[in-house]
């Protein structure tokens, strides 16, 4: 008889390096965080083309990210829009979180890129969340920019800029979203 599969548990949030991100809420409290995709996969202007300027953000496979999704982003959030392996990788945008995390369908299709056989629906491993276009920015706010800003040279894009899903301070939001020409 198989093993029944477990729900996949993460180290203690109050414990780990970016913990507040999964501290209680004040109400109405926001929080901000960065999205990556390649721009020839999807990219800011698909957004903006999609219906409702909206879509599923899935096919994350990294389990911090997912953590992220699954448990730090709320409704209301907002997220800068990253176009990655780019000439130049850029911020580009704003989006905003319209619904909270929720299994990802794709980890279950076997004929998705992002199947996982392990995956099972009765206890997902992956999910996602539904972002809508916000703002394009004015002046997106390149990589090179963002490793030669002082103010902006302990950001999680730099710190761990292998996760597609990363959290951005509110200094960082505000700083960036002036580079970038628009209203925080």
């Amino acid at each position: 008889m198989p093993a029944k599969k477990k729900v996949p548990k993460s180290a203690p949030y109050e414990k780990g390096a970016w913990a507040h991100v999964f501290a209680p809420r004040t109400k109405g409290e926001r929080r901000y965080w960065l999205i990556k995709s390649e721009p020839d996969v999807f990219s800011y202007d698909d957004l903006v083309a999609a219906p409702k300027h909206t879509t599923c953000w899935d096919s994350v496979r990294n389990s911090g990210a997912r953590n992220f999704l699954r448990d730090g982003m709320k409704k209301g959030d907002r997220a800068f829009y990253y176009h990655s392996n780019a000439e130049p990788s850029a911020i580009v945008g704003i989006c905003e979180i319209v619904k909270e995390g929720y299994p990802d369908h794709t980890a279950f299709d076997p004929s998705h890129d992002y199947f996982d056989a392990d995956s099972d629906p009765a206890h997902p491993t992956w999910f996602m969340v539904d972002v809508k276009a916000v703002a394009k920015f004015k002046t997106p706010v390149t990589l090179p920019d963002i490793k030669a800003d002082p103010a902006l040279a302990n950001m999680a894009l730099i710190k761990v800029s292998r996760l597609s899903v990363v959290p951005v301070s509110a200094a960082e939001w505000e700083h960036i979203c002036q580079l970038g020409g628009v209203a925080p």
